[in-house]
């Protein structure tokens, strides 16, 4: 090239804003979840409904007998529809509320005591599971310690003989530690090794159900004269939650978990404990410049939510007079971080969540008689699971603007300047 020659230079590409190309974090997106607003937990809820109709209309059979002719005659298909979906809701109330073709009031309220037996391991699985939320933490373990925690309370239940009310004590505060020291396995491992621990917890679900399965064909926790499926001991009466009111099967485990909220809120919200956890799910190397021992927070976040998770274990197992095998669970460790999702990891949410869930459960068998097909109360949790975890697919659909927190720079931790015609 000689020297007459121009040299084309490139103009110099605009310095782009402090964290504008950066992807977010896995906590932040949890974070962003987890800690859903009200308005969005209710537009998550209005949408699953809306579409779980849907799916009530089109599979009921005389709406698809009418849709050879819907064009000639499309009343009939309205109304078949209509119908669909009135029996169907009303199925719902009938099933998880008050049943009012019953003969007398105390069998009109039982599906309402049907509806809090089922939420109270809700519940209190929903409490442990959103604790991890806080702190930052993804816990899928809630299956694995669910059944440590009624397999370690049932072998109190009937190994031990102790007097009443000790002996209940006794085997509940051994659920709850089997639970306990169970989660606090992955959260060891998380703070010591890095592991990820959505998939220790996954794969400590497996190693749960196995072992328990194999100890209950074994005299460990097996009578071996009453056969060969896996399955306990019964307990001793004197280990046994008491029923609330005769005739209900509901019992006073769920008065526990009741109580569980409100430990939860102080823990979470008024206590030093509480904020250290807070703090380490919000920005952990703030915290770990601030002093803490995120480590340590990580540790003790899978301990205490494996306590609130082993109390549904707990309910599940001392709650019955029999025996039990290992689908003691009954999906409720699963189940339990939908309803920590639309809660918003929150006391009062997971409360108001495990009740709503609970009431769908009870509902099942009476709306299965109205001809709604079972499945549905499974699509319903799982549309809800999707509208909570994908936060800008709600936005869209509503309109709904982002929190100030959402639009902060992730990078300088300062506003953005906003055009006078929005965002």
């Amino acid at each position: 090239m000689s020297q007459s020659e121009p040299v084309l230079v490139a103009p110099a590409a605009p310095n782009p804003k402090p964290g504008a190309n950066r992807r977010p974090t896995f906590g932040e997106v949890l974070h962003d979840i987890a800690a859903g607003s009200v308005t969005r937990t209710i537009a998550a809820i209005i949408l699953s409904l809306a579409i779980a109709t849907l799916f009530i209309i089109f599979t009921n059979e005389d709406v698809q007998r009418t849709l050879g002719y819907v064009f000639n005659q499309p009343a009939d298909f309205f109304m078949a529809a209509g119908r669909a979906v009135s029996d169907a809701y009303i199925a719902l109330f009938r099933g998880s509320i008050y049943n009012t073709r019953a003969d007398t009031f105390a069998a009109g309220i039982k599906p309402l005591t049907e509806s809090l037996r089922f939420a109270g391991p809700l519940i209190a699985a929903g409490l442990g599971i959103a604790l991890t939320f806080r702190a930052g933490l993804f816990n899928i373990g809630g299956q694995g310690q669910m059944v440590m925690g009624a397999v370690w309370s049932a072998w109190a239940a009937f190994q031990l003989h102790l007097p009443w009310g000790v002996h209940l004590i006794v085997a509940i505060i051994f659920g709850l530690v089997g639970a306990g020291l169970w989660a606090g396995i992955a959260g060891w491992l998380k703070a010591k090794t890095g592991a990820h621990e959505v998939i220790v917890t996954i794969m400590m679900n497996y190693i749960a159900v196995s072992l328990t399965t194999y100890l209950m064909r074994t005299p460990v926790l097996h009578d071996m004269d009453s056969g060969s499926n896996p399955t306990t001991r019964p307990p001793d009466p004197t280990a046994v939650f008491p029923r609330i009111i005769e005739g209900y099967d509901l019992r006073y485990s769920f008065v526990l978990c009741i109580l569980a909220v409100v430990v939860f809120w102080w823990l979470m919200e008024r206590s030093s404990l509480g904020f250290r956890l807070r703090m380490v799910g919000l920005n952990p190397d703030a915290a770990r410049a601030a002093g803490v021992n995120v480590g340590r927070m990580t540790i003790t976040a899978m301990v205490l939510s494996g306590l609130f998770v082993g109390l549904a274990g707990v309910n599940q197992s001392l709650g019955r007079d029999g025996n039990f095998g290992p689908g003691i669970d009954s999906g409720i460790g699963f189940d339990a971080i939908t309803v920590a999702l639309l809660g918003g990891s929150r006391a009062v949410g997971v409360l108001f969540a495990g009740l709503l869930f609970g009431a769908l459960k009870a509902a099942g068998p009476t709306m299965q008689l109205a001809d709604v097909p079972p499945e549905i109360l499974g699509v319903i949790q799982g549309l809800i699971v999707l509208f909570i975890a994908a936060p800008p697919l709600v936005r869209a659909i509503f309109r709904f603007l982002p929190k100030p927190r959402e639009i902060t720079d992730v990078a300088t931790g300062q506003k953005p300047q906003l055009e006078q015609k929005g965002l």
